[in-house]
């Protein structure tokens, strides 16, 4: 379909999960996309480390989209640049810091020059066929994070982004509540809100108060060595931690290729200007305990970050008894069982740990409650539109809006082709969405076939079977029977004898054609070998058949 003479939205990812940011607008027969993001995989998808939204939709009318805008440089949001924008065929855009990192992975994937990626200034504006788009900075946990005013002829929208508020965000200039509430009275017909921390009643803290509590935290922290790991991408706080090695007088050594690779990018961009010559890992384990401040990546339990490697005492940093880890970061959900046995291999080596739980060493990059009501004030939306969360997040979000005077909210979800104007917010259809993931270099259905058997055989194992059959069906070569994952050990000799007993006598009991059906004589040796399973281990694993004809 091509949008009419009205303003639709539709979240392709982000809307009812957090991460994979994926957004639609559309007016007057184009198309906008804002953001395109990846998020990484969990347990349910065995052998995958990152997954994607099925842009189906959107490619199938790629001949009227007229660009991808990107709000900011978190993976959630720029993640799937590199395996999407050649195929979408449209210019990139992105304010300085985003673009760079952007153009790295755009590098990496060897189609640096296959894709137009254009650099608008902070504060900057363009325009792509009826939308008119101006970036408007704010405070988040990365350099130039951005809300975006769109303008159309149906109205204006005001895309927060991923945002917080911070009186001292320590990296940049975020927007003023004057400005903000400016935008508010040119009038806004809709909010698209970040949801993430609506639960949290309190607001998400500044960078300001974590700077001063890390300085703390390691001025007491004499004559021991100390790690701090954090988000790679939170420039402020790179920046906080070289300010504290200075005031604490420690040499600063930075442990991690993606630190490396985002000190360089802001450096690049005009940050970081005051950023201390670093001491290489080969040379800080010369220095005296107390005289290094060590910058690590993997505070998510990485298994092959630094801090992991770390504590496993495979890496050129080492720890003892009585040095400190710092955990600058939270806990992403999902990662607390990895968190926790790197938590346990420290703590095993006597070494002190301090997350945000005994210090408020770290701050959230999204809005608490207080935080949400103060944007409401100052831009005074007649629709709100919760995306960037679960469900819970955005239904929560969505009842405080109209509590907190808001016209209109609609709950959407992933695939919801929404109406905002003229006479919206409504649900007009639902559009095809869903998840691709990447499986070493192949991009495949998170839902197929491929990923459905995986599970299985992650559950439950597999049997494979071999036997010859001649014409007339009867077996006529010993019958194999291997297993991968099925824990029978000591009983692995019973088990294939009974089996294949099984199966002898299930062939021997079909009848007429049959006898001469491969796939039937293929299930009858499935379903009686996984009937053999079950009675042994209580589960039916996977079964392969290989029959060959004699």
């Amino acid at each position: 379909m091509k949008p009419g003479k009205e303003l639709l939205f539709c979240a392709l990812g982000g809307s009812g999960e957090i991460g994979m940011n994926v957004n639609l607008y559309g007016c007057n027969g184009k198309w906008l996309m804002v953001d395109l993001g990846m998020t990484f995989a969990d347990p349910h998808y065995p052998g995958i480390d990152l997954v994607f939204a099925d842009l189906e939709f959107i490619e199938e009318r790629s001949d009227d989209l007229l660009g991808v805008v990107l709000t900011h440089a978190h993976e959630d949001h720029i993640g799937a640049v590199p395996y999407f924008a050649q195929d979408l065929g449209v210019p990139l855009y992105a304010t300085p810091f985003t673009a760079r990192l952007v153009r790295e992975k755009l590098k990496e994937a060897g189609i640096e020059r296959d894709v137009d990626l254009r650099v608008i200034e902070n504060d900057g504006s363009l325009t792509l066929g009826p939308f008119d788009i101006r970036y408007v900075p704010l405070a988040h946990s990365i350099a130039e994070g951005n809300a975006l005013v769109i303008d159309t002829p149906y109205g204006r929208v005001f895309h927060t982004g991923d945002w917080k508020l911070d009186d001292a965000p320590q990296i940049g200039e975020p927007a003023t509540p004057a400005e903000l509430t400016a935008i508010g009275d040119s009038g806004v017909l809709a909010l698209v809100c970040d949801s993430t921390n609506v639960f949290n009643p309190k607001a998400s803290g500044s960078e300001g108060m974590v700077r001063d509590s890390l300085l703390d935290t390691v001025a007491g922290l004499k004559g021991r060595r100390v790690v701090v790991t954090t988000f790679a991408s939170n420039v402020a706080r790179l920046q906080t931690l070289a300010w504290v090695a200075e005031q604490t007088g420690r040499r600063l050594v930075v442990a991690g290729r993606s630190l490396d690779r985002i000190i360089g990018a802001a450096k690049a961009s005009g940050y970081l200007k005051d950023f201390p010559e670093c001491v290489p890992m080969d040379r800080a384990m010369d220095l005296p305990r107390g005289d290094v401040l060590i910058m690590a990546t993997g505070g998510q339990g990485e298994p092959r970050a630094a801090l992991a490697r770390i504590a496993g005492d495979s890496h050129p940093i080492k720890l003892e008894a009585g040095d400190a880890v710092l955990f600058s970061s939270r806990q992403i959900p999902g990662n607390e069982l990895a968190i926790g046995r790197i938590q346990n291999t420290l703590a095993g080596k006597g070494v002190r740990m301090v997350t945000d739980r005994q210090s408020p060493i770290h701050v959230s990059g999204h809005p608490g409650r207080p935080e949400l009501i103060e944007l409401y004030k100052w831009i005074r939306p007649e629709i709100l539109v919760p995306v960037h969360g679960e469900v819970r997040h955005m239904d929560e979000q969505a009842r405080l809006g109209l509590a907190q005077g808001i016209p209109r909210a609609i709950l959407q979800k992933n695939g919801d082709l929404i109406r905002l104007a003229p006479n919206g917010p409504h649900k007009l259809k639902q559009v095809r969405n869903g998840r691709l993931v990447l499986d070493g270099d192949i991009i495949a259905p998170a839902d197929g076939e491929a990923m459905g058997a995986r599970r299985k055989l992650a559950q439950s194992g597999l049997v494979t079977v071999a036997l010859a059959i001649n014409a007339k069906g009867e077996p006529v070569s010993a019958i194999d029977i291997a297993t991968i994952g099925i824990p029978l050990d000591e009983d692995m000799h019973a088990f294939s004898a009974e089996a294949a007993t099984d199966v002898g006598e299930a062939l021997a009991a079909l009848k007429g054609d049959k006898r001469r059906d491969r796939r039937a004589l293929a299930e009858t040796v499935r379903n009686s070998v996984r009937r053999s399973a079950q009675r042994w281990i209580g589960k039916k694993p996977v079964v392969q058949v290989m029959l060959r004809a004699h």
